[in-house]
């Protein structure tokens, strides 16, 4: 039998794709995996525990309209991501889909954007691990060990998540889906008793727009808050390499996942509501308006929705991480950012290099903020808690992400337009968009204009920086390196 000529049997180089053999584990999880994976990620307990007496204060009795509100802004986000995932199932998520539209410096500058916007909200979950737990001890006066700092708990709950995080992407999304299954029955509990106890205050003044705080304005206002609770909904697309058929599966995840939380959100409203009488001026300072309701139960039904939201900060930190911190592997092995981020471990297919790049900037966002306290002086000190660490480094990255989503709709048509020009629809893929766009606007208006307290204030000038620094960095890589446009979104999840 003659020889086979290969270039390689020549001493040719043969030019290797980036990427081409650091693959995740194709087919490991289902359809289940994913939505009870996304659906932990945006954390209802956690997310609705810190989230919802700030709406409620902004948008007054009818908050949960805003709720309804946010949900319908997120169901066009969630058209446009679906509709990219049916024709480019890909690991990078919007970096692929914006880049793959606009080219490498784009694709680049969304890589920045992305990673920095999910890193600093994913550094509040990383805080809030902790300080929930710190508050628990303190409750319940558990010894020396409510006297513990909540840094401290952090660590150690951080440990945890990564040890379950390295050992592969099946156990850590089902420990993940096993916490959302059991936040979510807590919470429906309370909810339920909640209403029963106070049948008698039942009646849909929260449903009705007049009873909105300064009206539209007021709306507006609380929409912000109100699109941070779903924050987390686009955890699939990130698992389209490891999912079976995601071209399938990751579409039918992704609007499963925001009609479950629309539908269970606007429940929990109604009925803390309910359990306050009415009284928002109550509600509203009320620590964590929720636990104050299921202390209105029973002793143990308290107990339970603490271990609710344990549970969900647990949850949300490891399937957040474990969807975030892919989009910035993939942007690795792609070449837009330091290729050392996109390895994975060789036999449980991890990427453990990323993991620990997201996680460990998650940190020193947290040591930084910390430091900056402690350097402002005793005056800035009551305000080191955990919870400030969580609502202001959630609403940095809000900023960041709100931009990827608008990003991500306008790009929508033209990519249909360039590379699928027989599937285009001018209602999916152009005015469905659209109406995202004008959505997206609201809330980031809200986020960035001024005469905000500080540090919010700061904010969008910080984004800003981040923007053009990306922009100055994506244009050098571009010109050193052409070739990135051609290699973006070139690693397809399904083949």
């Amino acid at each position: 039998m003659s020889e086979a000529f290969t270039p390689e049997s020549l001493g040719a180089k043969v030019p290797v794709v980036p990427g081409e053999h650091e693959r995740l584990r194709q087919g490991a999880l289902g359809l289940l995996d994913i939505s009870a994976a996304t659906m932990a990620n945006i954390g209802p307990a956690m997310s609705f525990y810190f989230g919802f007496g700030f709406l409620a204060f902004t948008a007054g009795l009818a908050s949960p309209l805003t709720i309804i509100a946010a949900g319908i802004a997120i169901l066009f986000l969630g058209n446009t991501l679906s509709e990219f995932t049916k024709v480019l199932p890909s690991t990078g998520g919007f970096i692929s889909f914006i880049g793959k539209t606009f080219g490498g410096r784009t694709a680049v500058t969304t890589a920045i954007l992305t990673g920095a916007g999910y890193i600093a909200a994913m550094a509040s979950v990383i805080a809030i691990v902790g300080g929930f737990f710190q508050t628990i001890m303190q409750n319940y006066h558990v010894g020396g060990l409510q006297s513990v700092p909540w840094g401290v708990w952090v660590l150690i709950f951080l440990a945890f998540a990564v040890f379950m995080m390295v050992r592969g992407i099946s156990i850590s999304t089902r420990l993940a889906g096993f916490f959302f299954a059991f936040e979510m029955a807590i919470m429906i509990l309370v909810s339920v008793i909640t209403l029963v106890k106070f049948h008698a205050h039942i009646n849909f003044r929260p449903f009705e727009p007049k009873n909105i705080t300064g009206g539209f304005k007021g709306l507006a206002a609380g929409f912000p808050l109100a699109i941070y609770l779903f924050i987390g909904w686009e955890n699939s697309a990130a698992l389209a390499e490891e999912t079976n058929d995601p071209r399938k599966n990751v579409p039918k995840a992704v609007f499963t996942s925001i009609c479950i939380m629309l539908v269970a959100y606007t429940f929990f409203a109604f009925s803390t509501v309910v359990g306050f009488k009415d009284n928002v001026g109550t509600l509203t300072t009320a620590a964590v308006p929720f636990l104050s309701v299921a202390r209105e139960g029973f002793a143990v039904l308290l107990f339970f929705a603490f271990l609710a939201g344990m549970t969900s900060t647990l949850g949300a930190l490891i399937a957040g991480t474990n969807s975030q911190a892919r989009l910035i592997f993939n942007a690795g092995r792609e070449g837009l950012l330091p290729s050392v981020i996109g390895k994975v471990h060789s036999t449980r297919r991890t990427p453990m290099n990323a993991l620990f790049v997201f996680l460990g900037l998650g940190v020193a966002i947290i040591g930084i903020w910390g430091l900056g306290h402690i350097i402002g002086g005793p005056a800035n000190s009551g305000s080191m808690s955990a919870l400030a660490m969580f609502v202001e480094s959630s609403t940095f990255g809000t900023i960041l992400l709100l931009i990827v989503y608008g990003l991500s709709n306008v790009a929508l048509p033209f990519y249909y337009k360039k590379y699928h020009p027989d599937l285009y629809k001018p209602f999916r893929h152009a005015v469905l968009p659209a109406f995202g766009v004008l959505w997206i606007l609201v809330p980031l208006y809200y986020l960035a204009k001024p005469g905000q307290p500080a540090p919010y204030s700061w904010y969008p000038y910080i984004a800003l920086g981040v923007l053009i620094l990306a922009i100055i960095y994506a244009t050098f890589l571009v010109a050193r390196d052409p070739g990135i446009g051609d290699r973006v979104g070139s690693i397809i999840a399904d083949e």
